[in-house]
């Protein structure tokens, strides 16, 4: 992604998206490219009265839509794995909108980072630290608390060739 001008993503012998590594990594077409650029990515129906989306795995999040998402009913919404927060109890009189359940699955270790692998409503891959990893003893099988500010999240208008694609996979 450093040395090209463009991409192309190829998704089970289709095309899923192309474009710049920016736009690409900044609004990625479906769950495969999102993983591919480091990204929880979500769809669901946009209620903008709400500023919420029901996510279609389940559950929901709060987040701030573009107008261009407002326009829209179905939509992605983005979250960097690094925005999303562990806690080993829920979090109590906190500005942040979204949070919710969920059990580790795994750690990975990332250079500088661990990425824990979270199953919930909705699952996320979180990163933290290997400091914060030995400090609240995180470990597969424990149940945790993630939270995420919907000011972090990206909202944007999922595109028909999006869904097609999900659709036939």
């Amino acid at each position: 992604m450093v040395l090209c001008d463009r991409l192309l993503v190829i998704e089970g012998g289709r095309v899923v998206q192309q474009g710049t590594p920016a736009s690409v990594a900044r609004h990625p077409a479906t769950e495969y490219v999102a993983r591919l650029v480091g990204l929880n990515l979500y769809a669901g129906r946009l209620d903008p009265d709400r500023g919420s989306v029901a996510l279609d795995g389940g559950g929901d999040l709060a987040v701030t839509p573009t107008a261009e998402a407002r326009g829209s009913n179905r939509v992605l919404v983005g979250l960097r794995p690094s925005a999303i927060t562990v806690h080993t109890v829920r979090p109590e009189h906190a500005s942040v909108r979204n949070v919710w359940a969920g059990t580790i699955e795994s750690l990975e270790l990332l250079t500088d980072r661990v990425r824990v692998n979270v199953e919930g409503t909705p699952s996320a891959l979180v990163d933290v630290t290997p400091g914060a990893v030995a400090e609240l003893g995180l470990g597969p099988g424990q149940a945790v608390w993630l939270s995420a500010k919907a000011t972090e999240t990206d909202a944007y208008p999922e595109s028909a060739s999006t869904r097609h694609t999900a659709e036939v996979s």
